[in-house]
C-alpha cells in the first residue's frame, strides 16, 4: 500500500514538541520525509529525530537570520510547509512593552511570513502551506490581545498567499486548535480554566496533539486539493 504523503517532503517548524511534535509523527507515518525545527528542546529534538528519521535544524524565530538555515535541507524541492512554531503571552494591555510586541509579532507573524517567502521558490507545483493560528482570533480573552493579534495577522497572510501561488495549484490554509493539551496551554490557563473550557466544549474534553496533527496530516495529503485560502477551527465544537 502506498502511503498519501510518500514521495514528499515536509517541513514543520517547532517540531520538537506539542502539536509540532505530533504533526512530525503523522507527516512521517503517512509516508513524507519530514524536516522540523526547535528551538530549546535539543534533547527532545535528537529523540524525535532518531525515532523518526526525520531532520532536526535548530531555529530561534526571533532572529530572521536563522532562517536561511532552516531551508538548507530542502534546497532539492518542497512539498508541505508547516508554519507551527509560535509563542503566547497573557499580559493586559496596559502592561504591554515594545519588547513584548517585537517579539511575539516576530515569531509568530514576521518569521512565518518570511518562511513562506522562502519556502516558495523552492515549492513543487501542487504543494501544500498549512499556518497554525489559534481559536483565540474568534474568541480573544483578556490578557490575549498580542497574542491574537499576532495569529490573527497571519490568518490574513494565509488568505492573501492562497491567492498568489493559487496559479501553480498551491493551496495556503490555515488551522486554528482550540484548546490543546500542550505545555503552552497549560502555562498560560489555570486547571479550572481548563475544566470550564473543556465542558463548554462540544465533545467535552481538551484535544490532544494528535487531533490536530490529523487535520493537518489532511490538508497536507491529496484529498485536500480543491481547499484553500480557508480556516479550519480544530477545536472539537468549541464553536458551533
Amino acid at each position: 500500500m502506498t502511503l498519501a504523503l510518500t514521495g514528499k517532503t515536509a517541513l514543520v517548524t517547532g517540531g520538537s514538541r506539542g502539536i509540532g511534535r505530533a504533526t512530525v509523527l503523522r507527516l512521517v507515518a503517512d509516508g513524507a520525509r519530514v524536516v522540523f525545527t526547535y528551538r530549546s528542546a535539543g534533547d527532545a529534538a535528537d529523540a524525535l529525530a532518531a525515532e523518526t528519521g526525520a531532520v532536526a535544524v535548530r531555529c530561534d524565530q526571533a532572529d530572521l537570520d536563522t532562517l536561511p538555515a532552516v531551508f538548507e535541507p530542502v534546497r532539492d524541492g518542497l512539498d508541505i510547509l508547516v508554519n507551527n512554531a509560535g509563542v503566547a503571552l497573557a499580559k493586559p494591555i496596559t502592561e504591554i512593552t515594545p519588547a513584548d510586541f517585537d517579539r511575539i509579532m516576530t515569531i509568530n507573524t514576521k518569521f512565518p511570513l518570511f518562511a513562506l517567502q522562502a519556502a516558495a521558490p523552492l515549492m513543487r507545483d501542487g504543494g501544500r502551506i498549512i499556518n497554525i493560528s489559534s481559536i483565540n482570533t474568534v474568541v480573544p480573552g483578556p490578557g490575549g490581545a498580542l497574542y491574537s493579534a499576532s495569529k490573527a495577522a497571519l490568518e490574513q497572510v494565509t488568505k492573501v498567499a492562497a491567492r498568489e501561488l493559487g496559479p501553480r495549484g498551491i493551496t495556503v490554509n490555515t488551522v486554528s486548535p482550540g484548546a490543546t493539551d500542550t505545555e503552552m496551554l497549560r502555562s498560560v490557563n489555570t486547571p479550572e480554566g481548563l475544566e470550564r473550557v473543556a465542558a463548554f466544549t462540544a465533545l467535552q474534553r481538551l484535544g490532544t496533539p494528535a487531533d490536530v496533527a490529523a487535520v493537518i496530516a489532511f490538508l497536507a495529503g491529496p484529498d485536500s486539493a480543491w481547499i484553500t485560502g480557508q480556516n479550519i477551527h480544530a477545536g472539537g465544537g468549541f464553536l458551533v
